[in-house]
């Protein structure tokens, strides 16, 4: 709910802080008072559009602040206006859009009334409130229309027309194929081929080489030789014993790898032929990287993936024949569960009009006629139909012109559901009733804020002394400006306040008497609920 509400400068209202209860408020105050601005504020936290208009004279701009507490949760948003520019939106201090508001509004607040702003006018929350009235199970239409998107994206993922998918088909043979054909033992191939091209091509020298290179090691005064006599030079002594394994290992690793010299020195000859299929076999490799991969290893992959693809292009006509059988049962499933939910809608539909009916009979609307019109293969389409007049046709609720009555069958849309955001706003509610129906909106405004807060701006005693919290709206004049100012009533001052509702005079005898009354009835009735 809205706890805590900081206007400045807007309007005739140049500072004002509000800590508000839950249940039921009452915001009263003379005609003129600045009623309207405090309802304006809390318009502008949920994204109704900012007018430069609003600005208080002299100000340069205009900001609203609100804090709501929504279970153990917290939310502070803020809206400036600025004389020059577009507005500006916060939402615990961190920059927002004005969708953004709107959209974090439409689940705080609620406002009926002469303002936009209000959540049962949309189709979405108009479809919403007939399947929570007649508490709708719709998990199984939404898993038919999942099932027959999955299988639409499946169907898409084939590729598009048939010549497309042939020649698709084509080219993967093709690239396959010739991957294929190159055989590719090993990733490493490539670069084993390269050691033997060099081994190959610079045989002689690398013949040379080898022999050289086992000469010193194993000639008289080669390596082994002066390893050795390094050995007995250092032999004999305990001191050096580390020294000498050392030169033992290192003898014998000498003579291993002048094993391996000679051995490879023996092996290595000049062959043409074989140079000629290396490099061969290299060029092919490497055009086969130039075309699927920077390695060899990523040939082998783009080979993988190749197959795959190739493979269910191949196998097309057959999966497609298969998927196509199951989106016709999905789609027959779709339609069992469409008319299921239509037929549901279109029950339940009725039966919300008639309640909402019966409220509005208790408003000052005895005349009044609610339609519910349920249309689609689901009964997606729900509009809201009003006729406020006998002989007038029904309307939907966003053509109906009168604030009043909208917002009074918005008051017995919500007596009849449950569901809605926390805050509930009503302005003009009672726009030219009185009496007995005034005694309705009361009651029917302190039913709905047993479950919700409830703010209302209203000219009605008996709905100010339902209220659990009293606001009033006064403004005064000082050097030439008017101030508009807003204070919490209790005790002998929303006596005062109510009577002057009743009868126009804060010292009446008879609205003092009478709004005594109310409020001791309104305390009684809240004792006798207890």
């Amino acid at each position: 709910m809205l706890q805590e509400l900081r206007i400045q400068n807007l309007g005739v209202i140049e500072e004002v802080n509000l800590v508000l209860e839950g249940g039921l408020i009452a915001l009263t105050g003379e005609t003129g008072a600045g009623k309207t601005m405090v309802v304006e504020a809390i318009s502008l936290l949920v994204g109704e559009r900012a007018d430069s208009t609003v600005i208080r004279s002299g100000a340069t701009e205009a900001s609203v602040e609100g804090r709501f507490v929504l279970g153990d949760e917290e939310m502070i948003i803020t809206r400036v206006v600025p004389q020059d520019g577009r507005s500006r939106a916060y939402i615990n201090g961190r920059l927002a859009t004005v969708t953004q508001l709107s959209e974090v509004g439409a689940k705080l607040v609620d406002l009926h009334g002469q303002h936009a702003h209000q959540s049962l006018l949309g189709a979405a929350e108009q479809r919403a409130a007939v399947d929570a009235f007649g508490q709708i199970d719709l998990s199984a239409l939404e898993q038919a229309r999942h099932r027959v998107t999955e299988i639409d994206a499946a169907l898409a993922t084939f590729g598009g027309d048939e010549r497309q998918r042939a020649r698709e088909i084509d080219l993967l043979s093709f690239q396959v194929e010739e991957i294929e054909a190159a055989a590719i033992q090993s990733p490493s191939e490539d670069e084993q081929l390269r050691q033997e091209e060099e081994m190959l091509a610079n045989a002689n020298q690398l013949r040379e080489a080898l022999w050289s290179a086992t000469t010193v090691l194993t000639d008289e005064e080669g390596a082994a030789d002066r390893v050795g006599e390094a050995m007995s030079r250092l032999g004999g002594r305990d001191a050096f014993d580390g020294f000498v394994n050392r030169l033992r290992a290192l003898q014998n690793e000498v003579g291993d790898l002048s094993s391996e010299l000679r051995s490879m020195a023996e092996d290595v000859e000049e062959n043409p032929e074989r140079l000629n299929e290396v490099r061969l076999r290299l060029n092919l490799l490497s055009e086969i990287k130039r075309k699927y991969g920077d390695q060899l290893t990523e040939v082998i992959e783009y080979l993988g993936v190749t197959r795959q693809r190739l493979a269910e292009l191949v196998g097309y006509e057959e999966r497609a024949a298969r998927l196509e059988e199951e989106r016709t049962v999905a789609l027959a499933e779709l339609a069992r569960e469409q008319a299921l939910i239509l037929e549901k809608r279109k029950s339940v539909a009725a039966p919300l009009a008639s309640a909402t009916e019966k409220h509005l009979r208790k408003l000052a609307m005895p005349n009044a006629t609610v339609a519910i019109d349920v249309q689609g293969e689901a009964g997606e389409q729900v509009t809201f139909l009003l006729s406020a007049n006998p002989g007038s046709h029904p309307l939907p609720l966003t053509k109906v012109a009168s604030g009043g009555e909208l917002a009074r069958t918005m008051l017995a849309l919500r007596m009849v559901l449950t569901s809605g955001p926390s805050t509930l706003v009503f302005d003009e509610v009672d726009a030219g009733i009185g009496g007995e129906a005034a005694v309705a909106v009361g009651a029917a405004l302190g039913e709905i804020a047993e479950r919700h807060q409830v703010l209302v701006v209203t000219h009605l005693a008996q709905v100010a002394a339902n209220a659990q919290q009293h606001l009033s709206v006064h403004k005064s004049v000082r050097k030439g400006a008017t101030f508009a100012g807003v204070s919490a009533l209790a005790g002998t001052d929303r006596v005062g306040e109510i009577a002057r509702m009743l009868s126009g005079a804060t010292d009446d005898p008879a609205a003092i008497a009478h709004s005594t009354s109310l409020l001791e009835a309104r305390r009684k009735g809240k004792q006798a609920a207890r």
